[in-house]
């Protein structure tokens, strides 16, 4: 299966595990806000997928991937801490599975 398409799957499972984490909490448009999670996290398992770093473990493009693009929601919402964690995580998990956990050269 091409990197692509496991990161398709990846950043599906990621936005929807992220949603289900948020659905019993409030907002003042839930909707958007779950939708908003949703494209945040399957943008980061996407990209993943994409992109090659050659010399980069699979681990740190993920980890780095994920904060990136977890960073803009901490930022608006100043819940740092949750959405960087749970980015910094999510991402770090599927660039280990997508592109191993080792640098390859």
């Amino acid at each position: 299966m091409s990197k692509v398409i496991l990161g398709l799957i990846a950043g599906v499972v990621f936005g929807a595990l992220d949603v289900g984490l948020m659905l019993p909490m409030s907002f003042p448009d839930k909707r958007a806000a779950l939708l908003g999670a949703f494209t945040s996290r399957f943008t980061i398992g996407f990209v993943i997928g994409c992109v090659q770093l050659p010399g980069w473990p699979g681990w740190l493009v993920g980890l780095v991937f994920g904060l990136l693009i977890s960073l803009p929601d901490a930022m608006i919402t100043h819940k740092y801490v949750p959405i960087l964690i749970l980015g910094g995580i999510g991402g770090l998990v599927i660039g280990g599975v997508i592109h191993g956990w080792r640098a390859h050269i």
